[in-house]
């Protein structure tokens, strides 16, 4: 705490200092939303570089002075609350003073931008965000609070905890992990009890674009057990990209690259090349629309896909098809097609990439 302390402070003097010698304060932020400013390394993901583009944030400016203003009134909040000991949630920040914010957006964007320019994570800053992700399985632990949890497999899932730092005494039998994408297919897995039938296993679902702490939640798994992670997708752009955030990391999420990504992360389901394989009728898939080619194009760009030429052709099928699948498409097979028979055969005979 007295690191966040001073690194505000730090802050805080260079404002002084400005004003102290009739300058306008100035703040300068790392470009998180470049890629010029991301490397990509196969054991980390996309991380920072060390000497990043910066952009300024002046008191000054109109077009600026507003964010300076918030940054600082941030600064103040997260302050107070390292000193105190107390935590908020992002949203309860937001609430604290709706007219001034604008937007959770807004709020939640700031925080990132504080976060990396002060290099320090964001769950030491005493600012929670609220979960939305859920974990099942083999799995117990203990909250920071002495809760004891455990999540074995029943038709109600566990929320992920909102200080995945504070949980300890893991307890696992699993003997792989599955990342699922949607929530609805999730729990569809929980009532056809697959955590139990297949093998032991731990169930995660970030619900689409996962949260902090699922990722976190995610990483403290794989250092905690080192087991196999596997990710069930839809077989879109859409898909792919939730899985890369959590195997490579976000663009926007880089400077914690460190924290977040498990690069050992494997594409289990579900793949284009299924679609053929299984002989999905043409009728059962989706066309793509503009945004879902502009984000293909995107995504078959980035550096970590010329290291993974399994990938890359997967992504060229769907590409050359210009068609796309939810992972509910199985049930066109067998209402219980996806545990009873597509999961069970990738996990035996190695069918991931």
């Amino acid at each position: 705490s007295s690191e966040v302390l001073e690194a505000i402070e730090n802050v805080i003097q260079d404002v002084l200092k400005s004003l102290a010698q009739k300058k306008a304060p100035v703040l300068t932020l790392a470009d998180r939303s470049n890629w010029r400013n991301i490397e990509f390394k196969d054991s980390v993901g996309l991380q920072m570089v060390p000497h990043t583009t910066t952009k300024q944030v002046r008191s000054d400016c109109p077009r600026s002075a507003h964010k300076f203003a918030l940054i600082l009134k941030l600064l103040s909040m997260i302050y107070k609350m390292v000193q105190s000991n107390t935590y908020a949630t992002k949203r309860d920040i937001y609430y604290s003073d709706t007219l001034l914010f604008g937007s959770q957006c807004i709020v939640d964007n700031l925080i990132n931008e504080i976060s990396c320019m002060l290099k320090i994570p964001r769950r030491s800053l005493h600012i929670l965000s609220t979960t939305k992700g859920f974990v099942a399985g083999s799995l117990s632990y203990t909250e920071e609070d002495g809760t004891k949890v455990n999540c074995t497999c029943s038709a109600t899932a566990v929320t992920v905890p909102s200080n995945v730092q504070g949980i300890r005494n893991l307890i696992s039998q699993a003997k792989f992990m599955l990342i699922v994408e949607k929530d609805a297919t999730f729990q569809r897995l929980l009532d056809d009890d697959f955590c139990n039938k297949m093998s032991p296993c731990i169930m995660i679902t970030g619900r689409g674009i996962p949260d902090l702490n699922t990722r976190l939640l995610v990483r403290k798994l794989w250092d905690t057990f080192q087991i196999p992670i596997f990710t069930l997708m839809d077989a879109d752009p859409h898909g792919v990209e939730i899985m890369c955030i959590y195997k490579y990391g976000s663009l926007s999420m880089s400077f914690e690259a460190h924290h977040l990504t498990v690069p050992s992360i494997k594409w289990l389901g579900l793949l284009p090349s299924d679609l053929e394989r299984l002989n999905i009728h043409k009728d059962a898939l989706i066309p793509f629309t503009k945004q879902d080619q502009k984000k293909l194009a995107s995504i078959q760009k980035r550096p970590y896909i010329a290291c993974q030429p399994m990938w890359k052709k997967e992504l060229e099928i769907m590409a050359a098809s210009k068609l796309k699948a939810e992972i509910q498409v199985l049930t066109s097979l067998s209402s219980d097609f996806l545990s009873r028979v597509y999961l069970p055969n990738k996990l035996q005979f190695g069918g991931w990439l």
